[in-house]
């Protein structure tokens, strides 16, 4: 099926609480343990970055892990970082909270050791912000894990994923997932999108809904 758009923010309030109060433990737990498995020699003091960060749930779990790192978390939406805020309390000064959108972040250039970014880039309507965001954005040699969801092949198999793993979720989150999968790329076409981009990153799937991208910028030592 063709991508159909859905709106790149999720602004409306309780949506956003919605979301920031729903179980994506396993998940988001699943993707940081990605991240260690697949750079296990990461530093021990390291300047990170998290495009897209939703709640912000992904950095405090890393950082509960890791004292030395240092975050900057950035979304589109408010609301979304102030319920993350409500559920999880106020960062410390470790992990900073940013209202922007990729690819104009305001963040300093090629100042991150680490780029990660988890469903966003289904939300935007031209993938190459994303991918001129972490090109900007890394220092020679950072890190880059991306994780997201893939696109069907058809409406039915995007509702029966739907059905899958989300039969006890709240409607606005089972139209909200059943959205996203409409609006994600498939493996090629992101693959596509980084031979465009000029970024030497893998694309593997690694679920019946999920895809990681991942390795090192240019210019340093992998």
């Amino acid at each position: 099926m063709r991508r159909v758009l859905e709106p790149e923010l999720m602004e409306d309030e309780a949506q956003a609480v919605a979301y920031a109060q729903a179980d994506f433990d396993a998940p988001n737990a699943a993707f940081v343990e990605a991240l260690l498995a697949r750079f296990p020699r990461l530093p021990e003091a390291l300047r990170g970055v998290d495009l897209g960060c939703g709640p912000a749930d992904i950095p405090r779990r890393l950082l509960s892990r890791m004292p030395g790192w240092r975050f900057d978390a950035v979304d589109g939406s408010a609301a979304m970082l102030a319920a993350g805020t409500q559920k999880h309390g106020a960062p410390d000064d470790r992990l900073r909270l940013h209202v922007a959108r990729v690819p104009n972040t305001g963040l300093p250039a090629a100042s991150y050791g680490l780029i990660l970014s988890n469903s966003l880039l289904h939300h935007l309507p031209d993938a190459q912000a994303l991918w001129s965001a972490v090109a900007q954005l890394g220092a020679p040699g950072a890190a880059v894990l991306i994780g997201d969801l893939f696109r069907p092949e058809t409406l039915e198999m995007a509702q029966a994923t739907v059905d899958r793993w989300s039969s006890g979720e709240p409607e606005v989150l089972r139209i909200d997932f059943f959205n996203s999968l409409c609006a994600a790329f498939t493996p090629d076409e992101v693959r596509a999108q980084l031979h465009a981009a000029g970024l030497p990153l893998t694309v593997e799937v690694v679920s019946d809904r999920h895809l990681l991208v991942f390795g090192h910028l240019p210019g340093g030592a992998s």
